[in-house]
């Protein structure tokens, strides 16, 4: 009869005891969940209808390690359940903002099973938008309109305060004029031309920190901060306002909403410079006065900066 043969071998790995190996090794972070939990959420008043439609991912960290050691899953929620939880939660305390509805899920976990530690929650909100013709809108009709996505997370330890993030993405807006890029530093492999007038397109990604998770209108703050976002880009809508960089207009962003939206403690922006170039028609004879334009997917500039409030000196 043939002896078997060591599969740790056929791996390539040491036949020495598994129980010996673990001994060189630590935990960092541990975590499962549930990820594109999926919901419709249908409120009612009469004829006319709201709808709030959500992706949610939902991960659970708990006080054991047993399933990671030994194989013992007596103290895994399924994530079955979680979803199926994520659910009847909607039906129960129904979705008012998802940063709310993520706070009320956490919620759930760290007080309904005392060996959850830690319950994290990211969501996304589907970018309907409600049927209006001359000012009326329509009961019920809805379109979808994405011309930004809203999104959120919210982390929760056992016993601990939630910190709330949220936040806008693949808000692309684009300007033809009062753009400029000049001065910036030289050297022998620069090739790239001063411009005091150019395209200036990016993809907005912006994501905040509240300073508290209660009495917050989520709402009125993602809209504020939008809204904040898209004024500094475009400036006054008759003339305009001069960009002399991508990071001049992102920390003027940064600092007009952390004045105009004083729930919001922290903010990060992400402008990656979608580049448009003028197309050389020379060779054809013909003068191409900025009015045919080249777009690039790649490569792009990508500008970042996180600012928050100051600290306030404790004397």
């Amino acid at each position: 009869m043939a002896q078997e043969s060591n599969p740790l071998v056929h791996r390539g790995l040491s036949p020495e005891p598994l129980a010996d190996l673990v001994q060189n090794v630590e935990f960092v972070r541990t975590g499962y969940g549930k990820n594109t939990v999926k919901v419709l959420y249908i409120r009612r008043q009469g004829s006319h209808h709201y709808i709030i439609e959500l992706k949610a991912d939902v991960e659970l960290t708990l006080n054991s390690r047993k399933d990671y050691l030994t194989g013992d899953n007596s103290d895994i929620i399924p994530t079955d359940t979680i979803k199926n939880t994520v659910h009847a939660l909607a039906k129960l305390k129904g979705v008012k903002t998802i940063e709310q509805f993520s706070l009320d899920i956490c919620h759930h976990f760290l007080t309904s099973f005392n060996h959850v530690l830690r319950a994290k929650v990211q969501m996304e909100e589907a970018p309907w938008r409600r049927l209006e013709k001359n000012g009326t809108d329509h009961a019920h009709a809805f379109i979808f309109s994405p011309e930004s996505l809203r999104f959120c997370d919210v982390e929760q330890n056992l016993n601990g305060i939630p910190v709330v993030h949220s936040g806008v993405k693949n808000m692309t807006v684009l300007k033809t004029t009062q753009s400029g890029f000049e001065g910036f530093l030289r050297d022998r492999f620069t090739t790239l031309q001063e411009a005091r007038d150019r395209c200036f397109c990016t993809s907005v990604y912006a994501r905040w920190r509240y300073s508290r998770s209660q009495n917050v209108n989520f709402d009125a703050a993602w809209k504020h901060v939008k809204e904040t976002i898209i004024e500094v880009f475009a400036g006054p809508y008759d003339r305009g306002e001069y960009s002399p960089s991508v990071q001049k207009t992102l920390y003027d962003t940064q600092v007009l909403v952390l004045d105009r939206v004083p729930e919001v403690e922290e903010i990060e922006i992400v402008m990656p410079n979608q580049h448009y170039f003028t197309i050389d028609m020379t060779k054809m004879g013909l003068t191409n006065k900025d009015e045919v334009l080249l777009p690039l997917d790649s490569p792009s500039g990508n500008i970042t900066g996180t600012v928050r409030r100051k600290q306030r000196s404790k004397l």
